[in-house]
């Protein structure tokens, strides 16, 4: 991965999951495209939780903008 970004990380992550998903990759394959895995999966973790720090809703408050943090609602999936 030339310059890795949270999109190339995320995309070679899904494909190291397909191709442990698909049970053909000798052994010592598996634990080298899952120790991939583990590196990739920390990376875009740490991506994350530092746009998460970014993410700020200005909020007017007695004419003056407050910076306050951005909240995301988890969905629940019923079935």
């Amino acid at each position: 991965m030339a310059k890795k970004t949270f999109e190339k990380a995320l995309t070679r992550l899904e494909e190291i999951v397909r191709n442990l998903e698909e049970g053909e990759l000798t052994l010592g394959d598996s634990l080298k495209v899952f120790e991939e895995g583990m590196v990739l999966s920390r990376f875009c973790s740490d991506e994350l939780e530092s746009a998460e720090k970014k993410v700020t809703v200005l909020e007017k408050e007695s004419g003056k903008y407050r910076e306050t943090a951005f909240e995301i609602e988890e969905e629940t999936h019923g079935g």
